[in-house]
């Protein structure tokens, strides 16, 4: 099974099952929307709170508050889409190499990674997507209304924030399954796969915030070798500086992004094929 449109079916297949599941319990579905929505206006509130006490994240930053609030609503966006298509599906693979489900996985005439990373969707996680496409907006809206020359958002600038959107959470994702993967060489190892939550925290921040001797390292780390700063940072600077001169490193960061996006992918493929051939049958 090789045919693209093929795939596109099955995934389309999954997601449906995954909404009729769901819907078969409404009320469960509206607690878990209105319990993200409930975390997400939280954080929010907290920086609506911060932003009563200072005008910049960082002195000099220029990130002000609606500068940032699209950073913040990127961050929603990258993270709703991880958490709705990926991140149900990798907190399952160690029961499946724990109870065998890995052992039929592997008999179907699909690729076994693209099977184990799509065949459930948490359609309530896309809750907090609504919730960051309207901070967006809004940021957005008033960003141009104090602006002398609105046209400089220009339609370039959203086609590309929603390529280097998509490019973040393929880096997230690349990043979730290399440390799924590990559970066939460790077996349950959800402190392992905890782990992933500490290291996207690095993303959730601007990076102009990371300086100094320990800040520039925690730069270099999370931006060149673990690439989860380019994930928030690439897309929000497009949409939230549009009347602002670049940066000279801004416009080679968004070309580091797509490399780091395809490295993310090879590099996830290499060790999740490397972990299928040291995995032992359940029943032997």
């Amino acid at each position: 099974m090789h045919d693209p449109l093929s795939y596109l079916r099955v995934f389309g297949t999954f997601a449906r099952n995954s909404l009729i599941r769901d819907m078969t319990f409404r009320v469960n579905f509206l607690i878990e929307c209105i319990s993200s929505m409930s975390w997400t206006a939280m954080n929010l509130g907290f920086y609506l709170l911060v932003f009563q006490y200072t005008n910049q994240i960082g002195e000099g930053t220029g990130w002000g508050q609606y500068e940032f609030f699209v950073f913040l609503a990127t961050t929603w966006l990258v993270n709703s889409l991880v958490q709705a298509f990926f991140m149900p599906n990798a907190e399952e693979f160690s029961e499946l190499i724990r109870t065998g489900g890995l052992d039929f996985a592997l008999l179907k005439p699909i690729d076994t990674q693209f099977l184990i990373s799509f065949h459930k969707v948490d359609w309530s996680s896309l809750a907090n997507f609504v919730l960051g496409l309207a901070l967006l907006v809004y940021s957005l809206s008033r960003l141009v209304t104090r602006a002398t020359d609105p046209l400089a958002l220009t339609p370039l600038m959203v086609v590309l924030y929603i390529f280097y959107l998509g490019c973040g959470a393929v880096i997230l994702y690349s990043l979730m399954i290399v440390l799924a993967a590990t559970s066939i060489w460790l077996g349950r190892n959800q402190s392992l796969y905890n782990f992933w939550f500490y290291i996207t925290n690095f993303s959730r921040y601007p990076m102009e915030i990371y300086s100094g001797a320990v800040g520039g390292s925690l730069r270099v780390l999370f931006t060149y070798i673990v690439p989860v700063l380019v994930v928030v940072n690439v897309p929000a600077r497009i949409l939230a500086k549009p009347l602002e001169p670049r940066l000279w490193w801004e416009w080679p960061l968004a070309g580091f992004a797509v490399f780091a996006t395809a490295g993310s992918v090879l590099v996830s493929r290499r060790i999740f094929n490397r972990a299928l051939v040291s995995y032992r049958s359940a029943s032997s």
